[in-house]
């Protein structure tokens, strides 16, 4: 099985029904040519940005909107009626030139805003409002109601919430106050997560559009397949390694379930997994990409920032969860293939993956080249612009090699890239990109060049709209954010928390989660994270719980919430692939997942599960053990069964063995090793009387 055949099947194959963010329009001829223009355009002001720091962080967050207003404008209509999914409007097209003209504002007149900071004239609370409800309008057709909706009540708090009871009210501000606090300032819509967005979030997306087009997830389904397609249940297996290795690339699990599941949830449903559960696996499976280093979500990059440590630090405390997260999903699903024996692959129509990685090995490169960076004081956007280039040299390089014998381009490989680290180590990122303009022009002489290079400018015009709900999303949530700095309301839950953990440290994790998993049935894990960190991390730091573990917490439950229904994208996702009801799939990954709600508690508990702390490697060794026994318990619980079906009191004595090495009490550890041996001794001697 070839890698680039495997990726070609699968994009030809993409569902049209489902879409992450909304319905898209299906565009043609002169529309289409303008969209395309537009997200080219995005892409290249993104990286010109990134590579050379022209404008001020304003300036930048400002223009960064305006593009994603204008795509939202011209991709996604007002609503789902058959005209407007196939044309653009007159009232979109002047929507979408607004969006992007008035993004200008903050550049034309930036001394003038200076001057007069805290002072708004007429004209800048005109601009404001406008841009206010451009976004609103783009986030409502791109994201769904659900987000505007919860922006939109916290805006009527700002502006209305001095005639609410003594509790909840404020002493109240004025128009100009809340308007200027949303607009004018990097404390509302152009605050942190719209930073992270304009910065490091754009760059990582494109760095997996780039790899995706030059045949990754091809790589990657032959590695999966090759490994484990012929085991016990291969096929679900290969459902959650080569989800796995796609969240290395991507950090959205919707679009995991969209790109890899086209191929693993027929394989699944060909082997005897139903279509619930073959949906399920993959949906549970994907959305373990957003905590999966080295590309972690977008949240992980915002979390960098509002906490001001390097992003290689978020990469180290998401490690080991992100391997228990993947652990637990690969174990419940070989517990299911035994329960209803399902069997494997046959061994000769499993690829060689040693063969698919010997002759594919130069696409690993650029993510290694990144993860080296990462872990060696590089910034994240510094570190991704590499990446992107490297990746971009590649598949021009790919394209002139076919014109040369093997072993004068494997000379000229190797002394080009010898050159491009010297010259990038000592004048920066320049030079590279001078690299790749050559091998552009060179592309145009060469037999099959121009066709490379139409895959280049695919991956920048698909990076700029995967961007777009990533982007709105941070954007919006500038509201929530702004007015809570504004009018200080995050201190009140807080305070609540604090009160419920001065009783209970445990009963105040379960609060935050709850709040996380409500949060999550209706808005993205981005708005998700910022809303609840804001609100509940604080407040779990003066319990004593690492910065880091809080964070993490927050973020580790905003992923759940993805697959919880009634509201779980990523089963919706499933769904459109594997024709089965979207909410069997969410309570299936539900149930799948369930082993893996006890990582984080375990993370706050004893901090070195994330690597926090002074402890050492056999600490951190000894409670990586005792997680991986514990989640193995509860996954033999769910599933009831163990080399042979299990009877309710077995499964009983599972969770409580599981339970006791979860719980940070004294003796509990050594009473859930007794348990769980118990229960492997009871299994072996019911096995023998059989």
């Amino acid at each position: 099985m070839s890698t680039r055949s495997a990726t070609d099947r699968a994009a030809e194959s993409a569902p049209t029904e489902f879409d992450q963010h909304g319905a898209r329009r299906r565009l043609s001829g002169a529309s289409l040519a303008v969209l395309s223009g537009i997200a080219l355009a995005f892409s290249a002001y993104q990286l010109l940005v990134a590579a050379f720091h022209p404008l001020s962080s304003l300036i930048q967050r400002s223009l960064h909107v305006g593009f994603l207003l204008a795509l939202a404008f011209v991709l996604y209509p007002a609503r789902k009626r058959p005209p407007a999914m196939t044309g653009v409007g007159p009232v979109d097209w002047i929507f979408a030139a607004a969006g992007f003209g008035l993004a200008f504002y903050h550049w034309i007149f930036e001394a003038e805003l200076v001057q007069r900071a805290g002072e708004p004239n007429t004209t800048d609370l005109a601009i404001g409002t406008l841009v206010v409800l451009l976004l609103f309008e783009a986030a409502r057709r791109v994201l769904g109601l659900a987000l505007p909706l919860i922006c939109a009540l916290f805006l009527c708090y700002a502006l209305f919430g001095q005639y609410l009871p003594d509790p909840l009210a404020h002493r109240g501000y004025a128009f100009d106050q809340v308007s200027g606090q949303l607009f004018l300032g990097t404390e509302g819509i152009y605050g942190i997560p719209t930073l992270v967005s304009a910065t490091y979030i754009f760059l990582f997306i494109l760095f997996g559009a780039f790899l995706e087009h030059a045949g990754m997830i091809g790589l990657f389904n032959a590695l999966a397949l090759g490994l484990v397609g012929h085991t016990q249940g291969g096929p679900a297996k290969v459902a959650v390694l080569s989800s796995g290795l796609m969240g290395t690339i991507s950090g959205s699990g919707v679009a995991n379930v969209l790109t890899v599941g086209q191929f693993t949830i027929p394989l699944m449903q060909r082997f005897g997994y139903s279509p619930v559960f073959a949906g399920a696996v993959e949906a549970t499976s994907s959305m373990g990409g957003q905590i999966m280093p080295p590309v972690m979500g977008a949240v992980a990059f915002i979390m960098a920032e509002t906490l001001n440590v390097p992003y290689a630090s978020i990469v180290k405390a998401a490690v080991i969860p992100a391997v228990l997260y993947y652990f637990t999903a690969f174990w419940l699903v070989h517990l299911e293939a035994g329960r209803l024996s399902l069997l494997g692959l046959p061994k000769d129509q499993c690829p060689n993956p040693w063969l698919a990685l010997r002759q594919n090995w130069h696409l690993m490169l650029p993510l290694a080249v990144l993860v080296w960076m990462l872990f060696h004081g590089f910034t994240p956007m510094f570190a991704g612009m590499v990446g992107l280039a490297l990746t971009a040299i590649l598949i021009l390089g790919a394209a002139l090699a076919a014109r040369m014998s093997a072993l004068a381009f494997r000379y000229v490989f190797w002394i080009a890239l010898g050159l491009g680290a010297s010259a990038f180590f000592k004048w920066g990122i320049q030079p590279v990109l001078g690299v790749i303009a050559l091998l552009v022009c060179a592309c145009f002489g060469v037999q099959g060049g121009r066709a490379t290079l139409a895959v280049l400018r695919a991956s920048l015009i698909d990076g700029a709209k995967q961007a777009l709900g990533v982007g709105l999303a941070c954007a919006i949530v500038g509201v929530i954010i702004g007015v809570l700095t504004l009018t200080g309301a995050a201190s009140s839950f807080a305070g609540y928390i604090l009160d419920v953990g001065a009783t209970s440290l445990f009963l105040s994790l379960l609060l935050t989660m709850l709040v996380c998993l409500v949060l999550g049935m209706g808005i993205p894990t981005i708005p998700n994270y910022i809303i609840t960190s804001s609100i509940a991390a604080p407040a779990l730091l003066k319990l004593g719980v690492p910065l880091i573990v809080s964070h993490m917490f927050v973020f580790y439950f905003g992923i759940m919430a993805d697959l919880t229904p009634p509201v779980a994208l990523a089963a919706f996702a499933a769904a459109s692939i594997a024709r089965a009801s979207p909410m069997k799939i969410g309570f299936k990954a539900t149930q799948i997942a369930v082993a893996g709600f006890v990582v984080p508690y375990m993370a706050v508990y004893d901090p070195a599960l994330m690597l926090q702390g002074e402890a050492g490697i056999a600490a951190v060794g000894y409670v990586f053990a005792k997680a991986l026994l514990a989640i193995g318990l509860w996954g033999v619980a769910v599933v009831g069964y163990l080399r042979a079906p299990l009877s309710l009191p077995q499964r009983l004595l599972a969770v409580v063995a599981a339970a006791l090495l979860v719980a940070a009490v004294p003796l509990t550890d050594q009473l859930g090793f007794a348990a769980a041996a118990l229960l492997f001794v009871w299994r072996r001697v019911a096995a023998r009387r059989r």
